[in-house]
């Protein structure tokens, strides 16, 4: 039984490389293949009568786990200085306006359909209202420089403040001055912790000479994460700081106190310790969702008493995010179809508490939300492929007649 279960995740693992592998020019989100192969593998279970465990309490672990590698992956990409201002201004603004409209608007209408409490009715809208950076980010690989840059912005900060806006609503039972203000000393709290966490933990990144030395760095960055969580504290913008840290030591070398850590020898270690980050992020990112699709029942995701919400909630998100990207002066193509929603919308669905829980937003309507959106991003991803090779053919035959374009 052991070797056939090795022989199995081995094997399930090696077909989630080959759908990376392939993403980028079929067009088809990795996501979407590791569900329907999840699925299979749950059918085949039955079908052949193999007992397995019951893997519910496993989701959430790696769930965690994978956002804090997905989320520094991201971090240790993203540039920070003069030139991307504008760039971070607009990602910023792409995060966090879609998402409060959508969530008020949600919470009203679930209020009204469920007759929940407001309060109640945002903890269960919010986690349908955050970009997962888990599926954008491995999405945009073959995007120009500034989509995907604004992607990796965009679904990492969409990630980071969710987190912050559903710990807040939920945690706590009113809302006054005081709770701002407690709330503005978590931030405060944490960004202090962030700056000496990061300071220690480059130190050790640059001083350690045995030959495991990247491991000990992300089981402490868990283990600050996971503790920060028990006070409440917005762990993700520790993990967002120390991968911007590491990330843009260069552009840190104007400071005096940075030479302590010799940057230019510190920043080999970075490279090495990235290369770990982002193939231990796809390793817990491809668990997670085969675990996902293997916990599916067919029911959940043909149920029709929640497909109607689902389509309207979809219509909401990508209507929203064309009027942001007007706002905003970007052009729609293709960047109004990179909204999905994943891990992190799975992982705040299974943190809202039985008593806040609404029978309206159930794991029938996560699945379709998530499913749709998948859809959505892989059919204009497809389109603008489409219309880049039209316009390379238009300019290669313009040029040929010696009128470039």
């Amino acid at each position: 039984m052991t070797t056939a279960i090795i022989i199995t995740i081995c094997t399930l693992l090696l077909l989630a490389y080959a759908f990376d592998l392939t993403s980028a020019k079929t067009k088809v989100p990795a996501v979407i293949l590791l569900l329907i192969l999840g699925f299979v593998a749950r059918y085949l279970s039955e079908t052949l009568e193999i007992a397995m465990p019951d893997l519910t309490s496993v989701l959430p672990i790696l769930g965690t786990v994978g956002l804090i590698l997905i989320v520094l992956e991201g971090s240790l990409e993203l540039e920070f200085n003069k030139s991307k201002t504008t760039l971070i201004k607009k990602s910023l603004i792409g995060s966090l306006l879609p998402m409060l409209v959508l969530a008020f608007l949600l919470s009203f209408l679930f209020q009204y359909f469920s007759h929940a409490s407001f309060k109640d009715s945002l903890v269960n809208a919010i986690p349908l209202c955050v970009i997962s950076s888990a599926i954008a980010i491995p999405s945009v690989k073959s995007l120009a420089p500034f989509n995907k840059e604004f992607v990796i912005y965009e679904s990492s900060l969409s990630d980071i403040i969710g987190v912050l806006f559903f710990n807040f609503i939920a945690l706590n039972n009113s809302f006054g001055l005081s709770t701002f203000g407690q709330f503005g000393l978590q931030l405060i709290i944490i960004t202090v912790v962030s700056f000496l966490a990061t300071i220690g933990l480059a130190f050790l990144l640059n001083k350690i000479d045995h030959h495991i030395k990247f491991a000990p760095i992300i089981l402490l960055v868990i283990l600050i994460y996971e503790i920060s969580k028990v006070f409440h504290l917005p762990g993700l913008v520790f993990i967002l700081l120390f991968g911007l840290f590491l990330g843009n030591l260069d552009e840190l070398k104007q400071f005096k106190w940075i030479e302590k850590f010799k940057p230019d020898e510190l920043n080999k270690e970075v490279l090495k310790f990235k290369e770990l980050t982002v193939e231990g992020a796809f390793l817990i990112r491809s668990l997670f969702f085969l675990l996902f699709g293997y916990l599916i029942q067919p029911s959940e995701i043909l149920n029709t008493d929640t497909l109607i919400w689902a389509i309207g909630i979809v219509a909401a998100i990508f209507a929203l995010r064309a009027i942001q990207l007007k706002l905003s002066k970007i052009p729609l193509s293709p960047l109004l179809f990179i909204a999905p929603r994943g891990l992190i919308t799975i992982l705040l669905f299974l943190s809202i508490e039985p008593t806040q829980s609404i029978a309206l937003v159930n794991k029938s309507l996560i699945i379709q939300v998530i499913l749709l959106t998948s859809l959505t991003m892989m059919l204009g991803l497809m389109t603008n492929k489409t219309c880049e090779q039209e316009l390379t053919s238009i300019r290669t035959k313009a040029n040929r007649w010696g009128r470039p374009l």
